[in-house]
């Protein structure tokens, strides 16, 4: 078992979501058919979907997300894969380049675990072979943002508090039936229905962001998985201008082996960050 480490001091607080920020301020599936019909209960479809995925196992991912401010935006990239049962994902992040498009980053190595996000490649003074390691709770998004991706399952487990939600029809996505539904989820609401000792991501980004009220639209295959999720953000973090983030997650090939492994104490970089 991994132990914990402190988290490190200086700029890695906001890690993956300054990098956003710098720049911003210088898939087939199988599945039959769905039924058309509009659901008896469309909150409780939205509701089961984070256990719906915990049923499923593992999954790859897609993600993506868009900051938006002042007129510019940028939008930063990841891919990998998922096990909901451990609540453990491993993603290879892609940053947007520095605002003059003179400098293209390296990509990340991102490891979603319960509690702390791990980076490799981080830079800003950290060895390319160690790793990073934040714990989520202390992050005033919660790593909703900070890690320029939602962790899979904290996005899908949102969809517990949503409100107000409307069956928005049938269709198609990448060869797989779905249902889509709109709606807002308050974070504070979705956090109660987690055990006290997972709320404190949730919790953290219904104080950081400009508001707990999150919009989103889903949607969902037959069997209740999420196969798209998008949520809209406000971001604030005491900056003069708010950000508008866009987080978009596509989930397919379930089933898909996803072995994830923290770093071992060793690996895990406990120097200072430069800003």
């Amino acid at each position: 078992m991994v132990r914990q480490r402190r988290t490190p001091s200086g700029g890695t607080a906001v890690a993956l979501c300054a990098a956003g920020l710098m720049a911003l301020s210088a898939c087939a599936g199988d599945g039959a058919a769905v039924d058309s019909r509009p659901p008896r209960d469309p909150a409780e479809a939205v509701h089961r979907a984070a256990a719906a995925l915990t049923e499923a196992g593992s999954s790859r991912a897609t993600t993506s997300m868009e900051m938006a401010t002042g007129g510019t935006r940028v939008t930063i990239r990841g891919e990998g894969v998922y096990d909901f049962r451990r609540a453990l994902g491993q993603l290879r992040v892609l940053l947007p380049r520095d605002p003059a498009g003179e400098r293209q980053h390296r990509p990340l190595t991102e490891l979603l675990s319960p509690g702390a996000l791990y980076m490799k490649n981080r830079g800003a003074g950290v060895p390319a072979d160690k790793w990073v390691r934040i714990e989520t709770a202390s992050l005033s998004d919660g790593n909703l943002v900070t890690g320029g991706a939602t962790d899979p399952l904290t996005a899908a487990r949102i969809l517990r508090g949503a409100r107000g939600v409307v069956f928005a029809g049938s269709g198609d996505l990448a060869g797989v039936p779905v249902r889509r539904y709109r709606g807002v989820a308050d974070l504070r609401r979705a956090a109660r229905t987690l055990p006290a000792g997972e709320r404190g991501p949730l919790l953290a980004a219904a104080k950081g962001f400009g508001s707990s009220r999150v919009p989103f639209e889903v949607y969902l295959d037959e069997q209740g998985r999420v196969r798209k999720l998008r949520h809209r953000f406000v971001y604030d973090a005491g900056r003069a201008e708010p950000v508008a983030v866009a987080s978009t997650l596509l989930l397919y090939g379930f089933g898909a082996p996803a072995e994830v492994r923290l770093p071992a104490a060793a690996d895990i970089y406990a120097g200072k960050i430069a800003e």
